[in-house]
């Protein structure tokens, strides 16, 4: 049995993560892969509950206490959706991941990147993805996207911050990518969502030539 492969994306709001993500999802299907979708938080029941809390609008987490909530949120997932699956062979593809927490919590909300890192290696044995797909976009797209999307609603707590907290965010991904450039795939999701996904796919490419 081939190993499982294990994709995460990331990137700021509105950047296009869920819909990109459930396109690959469908790529991959139709080549016969066992692919698990999913997302965080959340992903399992626990974890599902813990998202429910997290995005509250109505919840005033301070960033320590977020980030141990996401957390536990992702150990439970770990444990029992991911890893599973990536034993018996399946591609898990994941909406957010470790670098959502250390952007948000981190970058956005100033804790250190050692502490983020050190609770991940606590509840999930430090694991990352064998690629990060980071979708960006030009900030006039994110905007109009945002609007589509919300309806002239309120976003959930996260997501609805101000604009400075965003910048930062955007920062703290730039960085991980810089750091990392094997594990990141920096993706331009600007243009028309089929664009984005060729692209994606042709990132995708060595680790699927790889299980050949």
């Amino acid at each position: 049995m081939s190993a499982g492969r294990f994709i995460a994306f990331e990137g700021g709001e509105g950047a296009g993560k869920s819909t990109q993500a459930r396109r690959l999802a469908e790529a991959l299907r139709e080549r016969g892969l066992e692919v698990v979708l999913t997302r965080e938080p959340g992903g399992t029941d626990g974890a599902e509950a813990i998202r429910r809390l997290l995005l509250d609008p109505a919840s005033h987490w301070e960033p320590e206490a977020e980030a141990l909530l996401f957390a536990a949120a992702r150990s439970d997932h770990v444990a029992h959706l991911i890893r599973p699956a990536l034993e018996r062979g399946a591609w898990v593809i994941c909406d957010r991941f470790i670098d959502s927490t250390r952007a948000y919590q981190g970058g956005g909300g100033g804790l250190s990147d050692e502490a983020i890192l050190t609770l991940h290696r606590v509840g999930s044995g430090g694991l990352l993805p064998d690629l990060t797909i980071l979708l960006e976009a030009a900030p006039d797209e994110i905007a109009a996207r945002l609007a589509r999307r919300d309806g002239g609603g309120e976003n959930d707590r996260i997501g609805g911050r101000e604009a400075e907290f965003h910048a930062r965010v955007a920062r703290a991904f730039d960085r991980y990518a810089e750091a990392e450039p094997v594990r990141f795939a920096r993706i331009d999701g600007s243009g028309p969502a089929e664009a984005t996904q060729q692209a994606i796919l042709d990132a995708v490419t060595p680790l699927l030539a790889a299980q050949r």
